[in-house]
């Protein structure tokens, strides 16, 4: 997949000398898989067959579960850097 959009942006570069906006097109489709393209293969390759794991799980149920964690993580953190405002948020919320 890298290799088709690396040469699609060589030939929309190439045709930018005479129009430029295949440049701003070449910009647009790398930004686009340094975005989106690069992350989803390589969640999908570091899969495999899922044999190793003992069963395959979907690459988007991985992204919620990491995301989730994280959220965790940094709510711990609030709630034991600060307090005196976490408690307050506890009481307003019971209320």
């Amino acid at each position: 997949m890298g290799t088709i959009v690396l040469s699609g942006t060589a030939v929309l570069v190439i045709l930018g000398f005479g129009n430029n906006l295949y440049w701003l097109a070449a910009v647009a489709v790398l930004f686009l898989y340094l975005r989106y393209g690069r992350d989803a293969s390589a969640s999908s390759g570091g899969a495999g067959g899922g044999s190793s794991s003992g069963g395959s799980m979907p690459s988007d149920y991985r992204a919620y579960r990491d995301r989730r964690d994280m959220q965790a993580k940094w709510e711990r953190r609030y709630r034991r850097e600060r307090p005196l405002e976490s408690r307050r948020q506890q009481r307003e919320k019971s209320s």
